[in-house]
């Protein structure tokens, strides 16, 4: 595992751990927590295991959350900033660079696979495209997130406020349609982050002429998270026939 440092800060950091062989792509896991400082990137070290085994290289990315310096519009720097760092990494083929994320990242992974949408911002050009994005219960609309409180004001809290100009740029719900594949794997039992968010984007992102696809799959907010669940079995699946 090599520890890739994008920026001054200690949060500002990715472990990136490569397969053996000839790797299928590269995987950048990002860690929910609804965006707080008390969640970190260890969330993400049992998934990376399972994809190294897969034979994927996998990126567990941290980035600055609410409570240390993260929200609005630092934490959208450190994502973009921490997977174009992947481009510095000698020998890495990042010719299929797919972002994984769960909950609050899973906000962050469809977010950065829509960056060149975002024209007149400082992330619209990124130097590592994003291929493919899969959000395991994930925040995919920001607003819908404020209507209903989710995680008791969690949006609002990282955002700074409750709408406006900001959420244009922040909210994937928004950049429909994506020219790339977004997959949301989702638990119809999730009381955290409702099935409605992955529903709701999919109809709308196919409405739209994109390539987007629901998996729903049993069991909660954190099945999906868990290496030894069939939702994982799923979501790996799923990665594959990217």
């Amino acid at each position: 595992m090599k520890v890739i440092s994008y920026g001054n800060d200690p949060q500002q950091i990715g472990e990136l751990t490569r397969a053996s062989g000839t790797p299928r792509g590269v995987v950048v896991v990002i860690h929910g927590g609804f965006w707080r400082a008390q969640y970190d990137l260890s969330l993400g070290r049992p998934l990376v295991t399972s994809l190294v085994e897969r034979g994927w290289t996998a990126y567990n990315l941290e980035y600055r959350r609410v409570g240390a310096g993260g929200g609005w519009p630092r934490t959208f720097d450190d994502v973009a900033n921490g997977i174009d760092a992947l481009g510095t990494v000698d020998g890495l083929d990042t010719s299929k660079v797919v972002t994984l994320g769960h909950s609050a990242g899973g906000h962050l992974a469809v977010w950065a696979a829509g960056r060149p949408k975002l024209t007149g911002t400082p992330w619209s050009t990124p130097t590592v495209p994003v291929t493919a994005a899969i959000a395991q219960a994930g925040v995919v609309d920001l607003a819908a997130a404020v209507r209903d409180n989710l995680g008791g004001g969690a949006t609002q809290a990282f955002m700074g406020t409750t709408g406006g100009a900001r959420y244009v740029a922040a909210d994937p719900a928004r950049q429909i349609p994506l020219d790339l594949p977004v997959r949301c794997v989702h638990g119809r039992d999730d009381d955290t982050v409702p099935l409605a968010q992955s529903i709701g984007y999919v109809e709308r992102a196919k409405a739209a002429g994109a390539d987007a696809e629901l998996i729903e799959v049993d069991g909660d907010h954190f099945v999906v998270i868990d290496p030894s669940s069939q939702a994982w079995a799923r979501t790996l699946e799923t990665l594959e026939a990217l």
